[in-house]
């Protein structure tokens, strides 16, 4: 599936966490929703994208914001990912890749010429109403989360 462009309503999904507590759109109805998609857990980019989000956490809450991380690797992942890192907010698992793939997100990629299939690091800014209101592709870690604390105002 493409890419869910700005203006467009966010597909519905429903996820579990670090701690096995199911996540859905909708429970973030009336707020921003920051909804980044990551390829692994615990791996060098991924882990300073998460930590600076953890970082951000207070000025996100502030605004009355939410923020979700997804990857493919399964809850177990997830909860040993937050734990050696400090990571508070929830970290969904998603190892079907079926939501990735609602999101346009899991698409080919390269490396060291072997094509494979995997989560395109892709951030979304779902508003209040329930649409896309930024997206961020082949997103570069280094200053990230400024700029989706910005988009939010």
């Amino acid at each position: 599936m493409p890419l869910i462009e700005p203006g467009k309503k966010a597909p519905a999904f429903t996820l579990k966490d670090q701690h096995g507590q199911a996540h859905r759109l909708s429970d973030y109805a009336g707020r921003h929703l920051i909804l980044y998609f990551y390829p692994k857990d615990d791996t060098p980019g991924c882990t300073t994208e998460s930590c600076d989000f953890e970082t951000r956490l207070p000025q996100f809450s502030s605004r009355k914001a939410a923020v979700l991380g997804v990857s493919i690797l399964d809850e177990a992942s997830k909860a040993r990912f937050a734990d050696k890192h400090g990571l508070t907010f929830p970290l969904l698992a998603d190892a079907t890749h079926e939501v990735a793939e609602k999101y346009g997100v899991w698409q080919e990629k390269s490396n060291y010429g072997r094509k494979y299939m995997g989560i395109a690091r892709t951030t979304y800014l779902i508003g209040p109403d329930g649409k896309v209101k930024e997206r961020w592709d082949k997103v570069k870690v280094d200053g990230h989360a400024d700029k989706v604390l910005d988009a939010i105002g």
